[in-house]
């Protein structure tokens, strides 16, 4: 019988958005596990530590260096769970993440399951699963982000003061719903370079009063430029009808199925339902961009306001002695905990019956868990089964987080 607790090792991927070397937090936690070999070289970019048992860079059991999804297969009843496997089928059916972001991710949306299905049918390599990918991200510390769509009323109140954006009405004088949105998000990706260029470089001449409470967007558009081009038509649609949130450490934000978004920078924590399907638009060359008439068709119009993108916290009367706060997305694949210690504190967590990965950000203790202690430090990540409490002793300021099913 395997262990129900036992240490991971992760690595990092190396997207052009990441943090450069020891920036990038992705890296620093990653190499705070002992013994992995795992080195920052100071010259690439570290974008994300995957901490789960999805088969694209699998987290490994620190001792055995056996993938984790490996170890559940073999061990299922024992690690899920009856009733988790009922649910959800013989793996995790979450992946959290570490992310560290330079610069704006690409404006994606992620597929419902059915799109999801479908398109793992024609191409499963490039679509490598049939399951949806709504998600949540959790603010480390300063977090922009584009998410969700504006309020209509502010979308139209840019397009009416602003002559440039007339070219992407279809029609003048045209009330503002849903399917005009469409519309106009399709014009916008499919214009020309030239189009998106000039539009870009007129708008970057409006006096910043004719843009209202969105001024913003003047300060925002040359960063962008930089990051990527003036060609890039991901620039106009973020800006001109998405919502933009600046996060504190804390903040969340949910992210459902056929939503897009676009992670600006920051370092944040992120889970998901068990999936790595993406369809992307903007902020990307457009030879690497998905279909436009697939991204439009498939895209939600929820959320639409800032407001309905934000994901606040609740107690949980898992924790026993009220140190520890929940994040609890309208989903069903996981859940997250987050424990905060002061040093000298203490947090016990109750059974949970499903599986955990929990990873600490920062701080040092003990874990104590199905009847074993364990050092916990910043960067140490450990796999919890079904059934086991889990008990915390800070000996320096301790969080954790602890993404779990049940």
């Amino acid at each position: 019988m395997v262990s129900s607790v036992f240490q991971l090792q992760c690595s990092c991927n190396n997207y052009p958005w990441g943090k450069k070397g020891k920036v990038s937090l992705a890296a620093t936690l990653c190499a705070k596990t002992p013994d992995t070999g795992f080195e920052i070289n100071e010259s690439k970019n570290y974008a994300e530590m995957w901490m789960g048992d999805y088969p694209v860079m699998p987290a490994k059991d620190l001792k055995s260096g056996e993938e984790l999804h490996k170890i559940v297969d073999d061990n299922k009843e024992q690690l899920l769970g009856k009733a988790c496997i009922e649910k959800f089928g013989g793996v995790i059916p979450f992946l959290p993440k570490i992310l560290s972001i330079a610069k704006a991710l690409p404006l994606q949306i992620h597929p419902n399951k059915e799109l999801s299905a479908e398109l793992h049918k024609k191409n499963p390599e490039k679509f490598t699963d049939p399951n949806h990918k709504p998600e949540i991200a959790i603010a480390l510390g300063p977090f922009e982000v584009f998410a969700g769509f504006k309020d209509n009323e502010d979308i139209q109140a840019l397009f009416n003061a602003l002559p440039p954006l007339e070219r992407f009405l279809p029609k003048k004088d045209v009330n503002f719903d849903n399917e005009v949105l469409k519309q106009i998000c399709y014009k916008i990706l499919t214009a020309s370079e030239q189009e998106v260029r000039t539009t870009q470089l007129e708008l970057g001449k409006i006096p910043k009063e004719k843009y209202g409470k969105q001024a913003y967007i003047l300060d925002l558009l040359p960063r962008l430029q930089e990051q990527y081009s003036r060609e890039d038509p991901g620039n106009l649609v973020a800006l001109l009808t998405m919502n933009f949130l600046n996060l504190s450490a804390g903040d969340a934000i949910y992210v459902p199925a056929d939503a897009p978004h676009a992670y600006l920078s920051g370092n944040i924590v992120e889970c998901m339902a068990r999936s790595n399907n993406v369809l992307n638009t903007g902020f990307c060359l457009r030879a690497d961009a998905d279909s436009v008439e697939l991204f439009t068709s498939a895209m939600t119009f929820s959320p639409h306001d800032a407001e309905e993108v934000k994901l606040g916290t609740s107690k949980t009367e898992k924790s026993i002695y009220g140190k520890s706060s929940l994040y609890a997305p309208p989903m069903s694949e996981f859940n997250v905990l987050k424990t905060s210690l002061q040093d000298g504190e203490k947090e016990t967590i109750q059974a949970i019956a499903g599986p955990s990965v929990l990873f600490a950000i920062s701080g040092s203790g003990k874990l104590l868990a199905d009847g074993k202690t364990h050092d916990i430090k910043e960067g140490y990540i450990f796999f919890v089964g079904q059934g086991v409490e889990v008990s915390y002793e800070a000996s320096s300021g301790l969080e954790v987080y602890q993404a779990y099913a049940e």
